[in-house]
């Protein structure tokens, strides 16, 4: 074991949450060291902006807030202190401009993240941020000093504050693998089984389908169970079911979980209603095939009629055979049932971790005082769409704040 070295504050986590806290702390004076277990900082975030960096939402602040569900209580007093504006104007001051999409999400007019994170790491070093990467941090030695394995060994860091930002399970191999579930469990503090969010689901889809559709997206859908539902795009997998799904994922899941499946329903034409449908199905459709017949008459893609047979194979029916009526009933409403979560190291976010009641209002650990958690280790849950950066930016700023809090006192 190495001599251990002074430190006056630990950020142990190098994603959206650990470096707001980090920034944070710099700018109310705080001697910071960001310690993370990969060989560079933000390798989740640059993940989430491979296809287009969503920062944050427009909608107003109150319709915002209401997406976070049961927790919206708790998350309020942070974001309410670092807004989706405030988080806009963040960016620009890194020379990242944003702009507000079609849909109402917010991105960088560069749409990546690396040219933020750049940005972000070069003021954060200006500031006299340090980082200490390849530290992997296994818990406390008997004397409260933090420890790492590093490729030198073991390694003993005193500080006399510590913000833990290590996010949840989800895409273990950029980082975040949930190994500090354990290590803060044996310390009393009540934690939520992590669970897979904003996820895919599997479906038990025939050979046939699999082969011919997999990576083909359904367009224009609606998603809907139960009383919720949602308009969006799908996409097939040889598994099962991505892409739209995730905003319904947390009552699916939760249903998967309870009954071992969910019968998710999905509108092929959500703009046109039963009479609409009914009558232009009623139509002849003289020497056409009937998958011709669909396809121009109400423009489904074969991937949608590839669904609808799929759905009508396993019954025993014939597609061809049902009146215009149940047709139309049918493909509005195509019944595919999901008979299991797709696993947590390929979900976008995680359910689960720290209970809110484990914390202050500052996200410091009620159990541990001096140490303050941040971003995915709390118990929320949010849609895509800003909602899951937003709030990890926001909730590493409170904790910064609270440690700086903390120091002061």
């Amino acid at each position: 074991m190495t001599e251990p070295v002074k430190n006056q504050v630990a950020v142990i986590g190098a994603g959206p949450a650990g470096l707001m806290a980090a920034e944070a702390l710099s700018r109310g004076g705080a001697a910071v060291t960001v310690y993370d277990a990969m060989p560079s900082a933000g390798r989740k975030f640059l993940m989430a902006g491979r296809g287009g960096l969503n920062l944050t939402h427009s909608e107003p602040l109150p319709e915002f807030l209401k997406r976070y569900g049961a927790v919206e209580a708790r998350l309020a007093l942070s974001i309410s202190a670092f807004t989706p504006t405030a988080l806009r104007d963040w960016s620009e001051a890194l020379g990242q401009p944003t702009f507000v999409g079609s849909s109402g999400r917010v991105f960088p007019q560069a749409f990546k993240a690396s040219p933020l994170l750049r940005a972000w790491l070069r003021r954060l070093d200006e500031s006299g941020v340090r980082f200490a990467f390849r530290h992997r941090w296994t818990g406390w030695d008997g004397e409260g000093r933090l420890i790492f394995q590093t490729p030198n060994g073991a390694q003993a860091i005193a500080c006399k504050s510590a913000v833990l930002a290590l996010g949840g399970a989800s895409w273990p191999r950029l980082g975040s693998d949930g190994a500090w579930v354990d290590v803060l469990a044996a310390k009393g503090v009540r934690i939520a089984p992590l669970r897979p969010a904003n996820s895919g689901f599997t479906v038990a889809w025939s050979e046939i389908f699999k082969d011919r559709f997999e990576g083909q997206p359904l367009k224009g859908v609606a998603l809907s169970f139960a009383a919720h539902s949602v308009r969006s795009e799908a996409m097939v997998t040889r598994a099962g079911i991505e892409g739209g799904i995730y905003a319904l994922s947390s009552v699916l899941r939760e249903a998967v979980i309870a009954d071992g499946k969910a019968t998710l329903k999905i509108a092929l034409r959500p703009d046109l209603d039963a009479g609409e449908l009914t009558t232009k199905l009623a139509a002849s459709r003289g020497k056409q095939s009937f998958s011709n017949f669909l396809r121009k008459t109400i423009h489904l893609s074969p991937v949608a009629i590839g669904l609808l047979q799929e759905v009508t194979v396993a019954e025993g029916i014939q597609l061809a055979s049902l009146s215009p009526e149940r047709l139309a009933s049918l493909i509005n409403a195509v019944p595919v049932t999901l008979n299991g979560v797709a696993p947590i190291a390929r979900a976008i976010s995680t359910a689960g971790g720290i209970s809110f009641d484990e914390v202050d209002d500052a996200f410091m650990l009620k159990r541990l005082p001096g140490t303050f958690v941040a971003g995915e280790m709390l118990d929320w849950e949010a849609p895509t769409g800003g909602y899951l950066l937003q709030a990890s930016f926001a909730t590493g700023a409170a904790a910064g704040e609270g440690a700086l809090h903390w120091l002061s006192r």
